[in-house]
């Protein structure tokens, strides 16, 4: 019997899953609360242990087409100097990707029959009984399936239906990002992080090359609302990193200039959730383990929840074994994304003490998701 899975959320996470479980052979609809897909308009690092995932999704030549390659990886300090670090400390240049996040978006997008994915639809509840769920949308529709994957965001609905709603937590750092055209001068294929104390900057390329994803990290005593698109003020960026390697400022003068763009990020994420499933309900990425960008691990793990969660649903041999794979996908998981969620916060920490007591990554992006589901059948 074919299952039938319904995934809440439309962002790369829920997109994701659903083209797993779709080649996992299980028949599934997407509802997204936006009236169209759409990313904004800034880049992703995709590491090794995401990339992989990517392959078993269909999108590894697309990655290769639309990404950018990093050649090389540079850690420094504010005034340029190289930061001494070993190679697991940061990225592995050759094997990490920029990819703006509209083309990511739209590769696995494109793996998706026709009329997979619903938008327009706001998800407002959720019921189950012994042999299915529902979820409930504010239009007054209902979807009903054998499972419903929560793929909602920091902000999820659904999460309140498995454990008792908790506010995100503020982190104390505020992000101005956005994406510049490719400067004159700047590497190609390079990524540059620059360190401080109490802020730091990175910088790497998108859209094979042609685009620079800039990010600005810089400590706020208040807090600022959690949003991807709110504005960012390209002259307050300035000020804070003045005096810093004049890159940096070159970054900064083209955001106002022809192709660029700037917003402001507060950055949010929570505790590790004591469960993430429910009967019939499970959660993936943010809604299950939203997390500091601090070691560019935010898609690449919601990535892993996606290839491990539609392995372990497509051995499930009737809807009954349904909840006995949600649990198995839940142990498989969860201890790996806290880890990495308590290691982002560590890792901020050391970028904004320049460059101190940094992560060892290889646990990592060595760690193969598909794998360890695999084993678990």
């Amino acid at each position: 019997m074919t299952l039938r899975a319904v995934v809440v959320g439309g962002g790369i996470g829920g997109i994701a899953a659903a083209v797993a479980l779709a080649r996992a052979g299980i028949e599934v609809r997407v509802y997204e609360q936006a009236q169209q897909l759409a990313e904004v308009g800034a880049g992703v690092s995709l590491a090794p242990n995401g990339l992989r995932m990517l392959e078993r999704l269909g999108v590894g030549e697309g990655i290769g087409r639309a990404g950018a390659r990093y050649v090389s990886a540079q850690l420094r300090f504010s005034d340029g100097r190289a930061v001494r670090h070993k190679p697991d400390q940061f990225t592995r240049p050759g094997q990490n990707v920029g990819v703006h996040r509209a083309d990511l978006l739209a590769l696995l997008a494109g793996q998706l029959p026709p009329g997979t994915v619903r938008t327009g639809h706001r998800c407002t509840g959720f019921s189950q009984d012994a042999g299915r769920a529902t979820a409930g949308f504010a239009d007054g529709t209902t979807a009903t399936a054998d499972v419903v994957i929560g793929a909602d965001g920091i902000h999820s609905v659904l999460q309140g239906f498995v454990v008792a709603p908790a506010k995100p937590v503020f982190s104390g750092v505020v992000a101005y990002r956005g994406l510049v055209p490719r400067l004159d001068g700047y590497p190609p294929g390079e990524l540059r992080m620059w360190v401080g104390q109490s802020k730091h900057f990175l910088v790497f390329p998108v859209r094979a090359g042609q685009l620079l994803n800039y990010v600005g990290f810089v400590p706020s005593g208040t807090s600022v609302r959690e949003s991807w698109s709110a504005p960012g003020d390209p002259a307050a960026l300035a000020a804070h990193f003045a005096g810093w390697d004049p890159v940096i400022g070159d970054v900064i003068a083209a955001i106002s200039g022809p192709g660029g763009s700037g917003f402001r990020w507060g950055m949010y994420d929570r505790a590790p959730l004591s469960r993430w499933s429910s009967g019939r309900l499970t959660l993936l990425g943010d809604a299950a383990h939203p997390m500091l960008p601090h070691l560019g691990q935010g898609v690449n793990q919601a990535l892993e929840d996606a290839v491990a969660l539609a392995t372990l649903l497509g051995v499930s041999t009737s809807p009954a074994g349904v909840p006995e794979a949600l649990a198995a996908y839940e142990g498989l998981r969860r201890d790996r994304t806290a880890r990495v969620q308590l290691g982002s916060r560590r890792q901020g920490a050391g970028w904004d003490s320049s460059g101190s007591q940094l992560i060892d990554r290889r646990w990592i992006y060595e760690y193969d998701a598909w794998a360890e589901a695999i084993a678990l059948t």
